[in-house]
C-alpha cells in the first residue's frame, strides 16, 4: 500500500543513501513528445534537506531531462531496493539545471566527489514523497561501478564541450536545452 508525505524523513533520507542506482522521469507538455526515463548510478545524488535534493548529471549521449526542466519543470525520481527490505521510494517535484558558470555551481558541485565530464547538476524542490511496498522488484547483488565512462571521457578529452554542444543542446522533440544559454547569475 503506497503511502504520501510531505518531506524527506530520517529513514527516507537513509533509504536513499544506500541505493547505488535511481531513476529520473520527466516529459515535455507536447503530448506527442517522448517521456524520458534515464538511470543513474555512481555517487551523484545527495539530499540537501527534507524538501530539496540534486544529483551530478554526467555527460551522456542525450540531455532530456535538462530540456524538460527548461520547458516545464516536472521532474520524479525513484529508488528501489535491490537488496534488503522491498521498498519504492518516489520524490515528485520541479526541478532545475545548473551549469558550470552558474552563480550557485561552486557551491552545490562541492557536494560531490571528482568525476570526469561533469555536465550539470539537476537540483529539485520536492513536493511529494511516496513509498510502495516493491514487492515485485528483483533481488540483485550490486558488483561495482563500470570503469567505460571515465575512459569514454579520457579519450574525448579536449573535444568533449564539442561532443556537449553536438549531443546536448536539443532533446530528441528538439526542446531546447540550458547547454546553449548563458549561466545564471542568482
Amino acid at each position: 500500500m503506497a503511502k504520501v508525505y510531505d518531506t524527506i524523513s530520517d529513514n527516507h533520507r537513509a533509504f536513499i543513501e544506500h541505493q547505488r542506482l535511481f531513476f529520473v522521469g520527466s516529459a515535455p507538455l507536447d503530448a506527442s513528445g517522448h517521456v524520458n526515463l534515464s538511470p543513474k548510478g555512481g555517487d551523484c545524488f545527495r539530499v540537501l534537506s527534507p524538501n530539496h535534493v540534486m544529483y551530478l548529471d554526467l555527460t551522456g549521449s542525450g540531455n532530456e531531462t535538462s530540456a524538460h526542466l527548461l520547458e516545464n519543470g516536472r521532474i520524479t525520481l525513484m529508488f528501489c531496493a535491490f537488496d534488503g527490505p522491498p521498498l519504492i521510494l518516489r520524490l515528485y517535484g520541479t526541478g532545475r539545471t545548473v551549469r558550470p558558470g552558474d552563480a550557485d555551481w561552486d557551491e552545490l558541485i562541492a557536494h560531490f566527489p571528482a568525476y570526469p565530464g561533469p555536465r550539470q547538476i539537476i537540483a529539485a524542490e520536492i513536493d511529494r514523497v511516496q513509498t510502495s511496498c516493491g514487492y515485485g522488484v528483483p533481488l540483485y547483488a550490486y558488483q561495482g561501478e563500470r570503469d567505460h565512462y571515465g575512459k569514454w571521457c579520457a579519450a574525448k578529452g579536449e573535444s568533449l564541450p564539442a561532443y556537449q554542444a553536438e549531443h546536448n543542446s536539443a532533446s530528441i522533440d528538439g526542446l531546447p536545452t540550458p547547454l546553449g544559454l548563458e549561466p545564471q547569475s542568482s
